[in-house]
């Protein structure tokens, strides 16, 4: 598979399931949640996992790598803003989950998009 057919697979997988943690963040009551149901952290993945949708059903591939490397990057910032307690933590109010969510998404999309990126540059040289 190519690296650009590789991201857009990838973000056409990953926008969906940003949708559905959003609305599911919504609808399940904080008591049987794993991860939080802060509304401003459930806006933010449907948000988000709507742009990704729009580039990924545009046939983009470039900028499907450039997607999930930077959505890597703001996942893995997550991460270290919960654990160290900086913005906007107080808003988005991460659990432990979202916290291992976020490192091992993190680390997976960086390197996919970070794949695609370097890609498309040797193929464009």
């Amino acid at each position: 598979m190519s690296p650009t057919k590789l991201n857009r697979t990838v973000l056409s997988i990953f926008a969906p399931v940003l949708i559905i943690t959003g609305i599911s963040g919504f609808l399940v009551p904080p008591q049987y949640s794993l991860t939080s149901g802060a509304t401003p952290y459930n806006v933010f993945h449907i948000a988000f996992g709507f742009i990704g949708l729009l580039i990924a059903t545009s046939g983009k591939g470039r900028q499907a790598s450039f997607f999930n490397f930077d959505f890597g990057l703001i996942d893995l910032y997550q991460a270290i803003a919960s654990f160290l307690n900086l913005p906007p933590r107080g808003f988005f109010l991460w659990t432990r989950v979202d916290d291992i969510l976020h490192v091992v998404l993190g680390v997976a999309l960086v390197l996919v998009g970070l794949f695609g990126i370097l890609r498309h540059k040797e193929e464009t040289t």
